[in-house]
């Protein structure tokens, strides 16, 4: 049977499905507004000494990007503002698209890991970090002890 092409392959079901409740979630993010869940999207590289990692963060600049190191977790956050004088020396805004507002997300990279082992570089709305392989101290081998006697 032909159909006109407006409707799935699966006509009735599409019509008695239980509704997604998915959907009932449009409350709106700070940042990027509903779409903030597609920021900061990670790229990482293993090679044979280390890691690379590449976080777009496009609109940011580099002194709104914060790099922290804690409890063998490293947290890239992001904040972003608008200054109200420079709404003023631009007119009157009509609409606003994007917002201000912070971002966070946190990478666990290991204990050993120390400010001094990161390097990073941000170009062209790209954060991106270089983090060395660190093997965890060994343990001496047990060693059985012989009993004389």
């Amino acid at each position: 049977m032909l159909r006109p092409s407006i409707f799935g392959d699966d006509l009735f079901d599409d019509w008695f499905a239980f509704p997604d409740l998915r959907d009932l979630d449009r409350t709106e993010r700070k940042l990027y507004g509903r779409h903030a869940d597609r920021m900061m999207k990670t790229d990482v590289h293993e090679h044979d000494d280390h890691y690379e990692v590449d976080i777009d963060l496009p609109g940011f600049k580099k002194e709104e990007i914060g790099l922290e190191l804690k409890d063998g977790y490293l947290v890239v956050s992001a904040n972003k503002g608008i200054d109200k004088d420079e709404k003023d020396k631009k007119g009157k805004l009509i609409r606003q698209e994007r917002y201000n507002g912070s971002m966070q997300r946190s990478f666990y990279v290991g204990e050993n890991i120390t400010e001094e082992d990161i390097k990073a570089s941000f170009k062209h709305g790209v954060l991106n970090l270089s983090l060395p392989k660190k093997e965890k101290e060994k343990l001496p081998e047990k060693k059985q002890i012989l009993i004389e006697g």
